[in-house]
């Protein structure tokens, strides 16, 4: 069996990854550089707390969350795996009220989440921040964690090539032929083709590009958010947090990444990108004093794949043979239990019934 996997980010590659182990032959195919693009520039929280819309939904988080662990033990993590926690906290009445309602339903739920003071915050867990008060309720979430995903995805791309998968890098994919219903070619702009057994579209915001190659009419809305890292002499966080205006979050030994949904509000103003950038390093600032000497050192504005419900598209489409989906926001959160999970499906033909309200049949 040769499967075709389109866009190497942290669903294809774990897609790929889980295929390889499986004997499969997987030809991992990416039109830029693995993990360089959505992976590469986004928050990278692994949680399931922002995710409670659905019971459902908030249960395949907390499955992606375990899957994170479990993949820890089977490739050492070295520089990707950080569970080192995560906390939140408002500055305004309504949103800590918020804040401790969703506390208190996900502990109803299972999920570790407490709610601290700011003093006890600072004096515990981050001495660095600045909290609107020693009272502020500040969330803790000590279960959540940060992935640094273009190593993720580079270490899972070797891995998978080790098991005898292809890498074809700077490669777009402009064409899949249908032979009686089912996928059977994948065509490159190189002029190459590929002839495979299945083709799995984990293409990110190439997405519903992807599957119009087979006639099919996927939503998906492309949201555009900014993130930026600072370098500094010495990382002054200690974990990933959620303060009223900005996320903040280490990034390796000398970087901090930053992001602010207020920021990406004003990204198709007529407004700079590097100016955008500075008003988020002021952002972050204002949480942390000590980055008052940190240097902006990147930033990028990514488009997030949202599937129009908001929830995934995962697995076989029905009347398409050999096609699957795997797009989804959260990627983070999700890429390593959608890579177990599909590569079952596509190896057995079993669905899991975490993934059944996720299936792309629904648009």
């Amino acid at each position: 069996m040769r499967i075709g996997v389109i866009g190497v980010g942290i669903v294809g590659a774990s897609v790929g990854w889980h295929l390889a182990r499986h004997g499969v032959e997987v030809v991992m195919i990416d039109a830029g550089q693995p993990g360089e693009g959505v992976t590469n520039w986004t928050f990278s929280w692994v949680n399931a707390s922002n995710k409670t819309e659905t019971r459902e939904y908030f249960e395949l988080n907390v499955a992606g969350m375990a899957a994170h662990r479990d993949l820890a033990a089977a490739l050492p993590p070295g520089e990707w795996w950080h569970p080192s926690g995560h906390m939140r906290w408002f500055e305004d009445p309504d949103g800590a009220e918020g804040l401790q309602r969703l506390v208190h339903l996900l502990g109803s739920w299972g999920y570790d989440a407490t709610i601290w003071d700011g003093e006890r915050a600072r004096r515990l867990l981050e001495p660095e921040v600045e909290f609107p008060s020693g009272n502020t309720p500040v969330a803790v979430f000590r279960d959540e964690g940060w992935v640094h995903g273009r190593s993720l995805v580079d270490r899972l791309a070797a891995d998978a090539e080790d098991l005898g998968a292809e890498l074809w890098v700077r490669s777009t994919v402009v064409g899949i032929t249908l032979r009686d219903g089912q996928a059977s070619q994948i065509a490159l702009t190189d002029g190459r083709r590929l002839e495979v057994d299945g083709v799995v579209n984990p293409a990110g915001p190439a997405g519903d590009r992807i599957a119009a190659l087979v006639g099919r009419g996927l939503p998906v809305q492309d949201e555009p958010g900014m993130v930026a890292r600072l370098r500094c002499e010495r990382v002054p966080i200690r974990r990933a947090m959620h303060g009223p205006h900005v996320e903040l979050r280490p990034d390796g030994n000398d970087l901090v990444a930053i992001h602010s949904r207020e920021i990406d509000t004003l990204i198709d103003r007529d407004i700079e990108r590097q100016e955008l950038a500075m008003r988020l390093r002021r952002l972050a600032v204002d949480v942390v004093p000590a980055l008052g000497t940190s240097e902006l050192v990147a930033s990028n504005v990514a488009a997030r794949p949202i599937p129009g419900d908001g929830f995934p598209s995962i697995g076989a489409v029905e009347g398409l043979d050999g096609y699957y989906e795997a797009i989804t926001h959260s990627g983070i959160t999700l890429g390593i239990i959608i890579g177990r999970l599909l590569s079952k499906e596509i190896l057995e033909g079993t669905v899991d019934d975490r993934l059944r309200p996720f299936r792309p049949g629904r648009f």
